[in-house]
């Protein structure tokens, strides 16, 4: 899937991904990050959708 960083939050490790023709943004954590340099807001990703036990989660996310 591809998306955009709606919000990211460098001091603590997470962020949220906007994801055209969804409600809710995505929830992203900097260990789901593959790329070495850390998203940042505006930055377009592909990415997978995985579970957490709080809900769905990107994960292997690359920033594109």
């Amino acid at each position: 899937m591809k998306g955009k960083i709606a919000r990211w939050f460098d001091f603590r490790g997470y962020g949220f991904i906007d994801v055209e023709g969804q409600e809710k943004d995505l929830f992203v954590h900097t260990n789901d990050v593959t790329s070495v340099s850390s998203p940042e807001v505006g930055d377009e990703v592909e990415f997978e959708v995985g579970e957490s036990y709080k809900g769905p989660k990107a994960i292997n996310v690359k920033i594109v």
